[in-house]
């Protein structure tokens, strides 16, 4: 029978395994570092999957495929189950252990003026993962009216107290225009598009080939047609902000 179901490009796909996670069914799992679909009976063809996918590697296609069957789909799940220890399945839904989205719950740190002890003053204020802006989920329910930090990756070794100056109360993204071959502007547009957010800082490095990344957020915010309140720090290789 001619119908609809997924397709996945391999030359797309980052193997994050998001995907994985996002399919009910259990039609995809990870086969040498990519996502693929096992079988047609267990795809619904509703696309749940697209998205999760960061890469947009997913697309729904009409051809000929088996039907979709409940039945077999409800028995494969209960095979998978059976297979995985208990402690174990939510680690493996994903595909990846590292890219399942998640929130996280920052602990309250202690102000540098008290007798705190270097661990509480210093504690994280990661708020979910993944951070990367290729693997973040775009429709992922902690960018809901979230204060967003875009920041280069090498920011966070220059500037030594990232988490409580910056990172406190946003939610974190990273990434370095010149090593990801991608358009973070693809990315942030979708993130401004499915979530309200009240805030932008784009926290970069003085070299010049972090300016991509604000040009990122710069054409994310013409696409997305939003008018969000943003600054740009900069921050010097000596570990100084040295414009804001």
């Amino acid at each position: 029978m001619k119908r609809k179901i997924i397709s996945i490009d391999e030359e797309k796909c980052n193997g994050c395994g998001l995907c994985v996670n996002a399919c009910h069914e259990g039609a995809l799992q990870m086969v040498n570092g990519k996502a693929k679909l096992i079988s047609d009976v267990y795809c619904d063809g509703l696309g749940a999957c697209l998205p999760a996918c960061p890469a947009d590697a997913i697309l729904i296609e009409e051809r000929e495929a088996a039907a979709f069957d409940e039945d077999l789909v409800k028995k494969h799940l209960e095979n998978k189950a059976e297979q995985v220890p208990e402690a174990q399945q939510e680690t493996l839904a994903c595909g990846c252990p590292g890219t399942q989205a998640r929130s996280l719950q920052p602990k309250v740190a202690a102000e540098t003026t008290t007798k705190a002890s270097v661990a509480e003053r210093m504690s994280s204020q990661l708020a979910q993962w993944p951070v990367q802006i290729k693997l973040v989920p775009p429709n992922a329910p902690y960018f809901h009216n979230a204060n967003l930090l875009v920041a280069a990756d090498c920011t966070a070794f220059a500037y030594p107290t990232i988490h409580n100056d910056f990172m406190r109360n946003k939610v974190t993204i990273i990434g370095c225009p010149k090593l990801d071959a991608v358009d973070y502007a693809d990315k942030l547009t979708q993130i401004l598009a499915n979530n309200e957010i009240k805030s932008i800082t784009v926290l970069r490095m003085e070299v010049p080939c972090c300016g991509g990344i604000v040009q990122a957020v710069k054409q994310a915010l013409t696409n997305s047609n939003k008018m969000i309140p943003w600054r740009v720090v900069v921050i010097g290789t000596n570990g100084e902000i040295i414009e804001d």
